[in-house]
């Protein structure tokens, strides 16, 4: 199998870099394909399983873990794991493509550890923990204890900004797609 590279987008929930990646995904010389994560929390009500996650239950997720069928996992909230099946990868590389990532911190320090020379990792650093808040509340699709929860979680990720490549700060959406774009597009080259 043909490996290609791999794009890391991480930031902390809220910060743009699902709305980043789809706009690269969109460019098709970038030759990218997501890569779709495995859950085992429950889907939000406009989620899709195989399409925004593979959503497992905590057993079968477990499972997975137990038969090394994972590139990297993580428990991210207490309950609730995350991670990249080893297949997701064997399928978009066997299509020819470069691996996308819209991935939490851990995770995408542990893909840029397990494929050094064809990771390319960036963080996306929210203009302020205030709009940060304020963008996951506008989301309407949390309870305010979730929402504590992920605000803790984006103070200590973002406390780990410095271990990644490139940090792009999202306080303005096409100025940040803009910089990232020219970011994946000169890594990408051959």
């Amino acid at each position: 199998m043909k490996e290609g590279k791999c794009i890391v987008l991480s930031a902390p929930s809220g910060s743009g870099k699902t709305t980043i990646a789809k706009f690269l995904l969109n460019k098709p010389e970038l030759n990218l394909m997501f890569s779709i994560s495995a859950t085992s929390r429950a889907p939000r009500s406009n989620e899709t399983h195989g399409e925004d996650y593979y959503f497992l239950s905590k057993s079968s997720f477990e499972n997975k873990i137990k038969n090394k069928e994972f590139v990297e996992y993580e428990e991210v909230y207490p309950g609730s794991f995350y991670g990249t099946l080893l297949s997701e990868l064997d399928d978009i590389w066997s299509k020819g493509k470069h691996v996308i990532f819209d991935i939490d911190v851990v995770g995408g320090l542990n893909i840029k550890s397990l494929f050094p020379e064809k990771t390319c990792t960036i963080f996306i650093m929210p203009p302020s923990l205030e709009l940060l808040e304020n963008r996951l509340r506008n989301r309407k699709t949390e309870s305010d204890k979730h929402i504590n929860m992920r605000l803790k979680k984006a103070k200590q990720e973002m406390s780990s900004y410095k271990e990644f490549e490139h940090i792009v700060i999202n306080d303005d959406l096409e100025l940040a797609q803009y910089k990232i774009y020219q970011l994946v597009a000169s890594f990408l080259q051959p």
